[in-house]
């Protein structure tokens, strides 16, 4: 009887590691968390690469406008935006057309997300999805 005691209170006697039913409980509580985190990082993503595109279409609508004051006139060109105070995102791409009372722009993240449009005759009213 002493001698199972002594076994079991010794380094690698008796009983050791987990049962296969606390392992498999484990994997399943992992599944569980990440089938509820994937789906919310995912999302979070596309948010991020929405507000990176709105957030140029906001910056080159500036430009716009410093443009504007200077020519006349609205821009086509996103290198004069560009020259007038556009700062682009890296993997945001914009295109925009102008004449001499409107402008149109768009821009989408070419990570993903939805593409977004920005007018001066809607009142200078936030991005949408809707085109102009």
């Amino acid at each position: 009887m002493i001698n199972r005691i002594r076994k079991r209170t010794q380094v690698g006697g008796g009983e050791g590691g987990f049962t296969l039913i606390e392992l498999l409980v484990v994997i399943i509580i992992i599944g569980i968390l990440a089938a509820i985190a994937i789906p919310m990082y995912l999302s979070q993503r596309q948010k991020g690469w929405n507000a990176a595109s709105q957030s140029d279409l906001r910056n080159a609508a500036v430009a716009q406008e410093s443009y504007y004051t200077s020519a006349g006139s609205y821009t086509s060109n996103v290198g004069d935006l560009k020259s007038n105070g556009y700062n682009e995102s890296p993997a945001v791409v914009l295109t925009a057309t102008g004449d001499a009372n409107s402008y149109c722009m768009s821009a989408h993240d070419t990570s993903g997300g939805d593409t977004w449009y920005l007018t001066n005759t809607n009142g200078g009213g936030a991005p949408t999805t809707a085109p102009c």
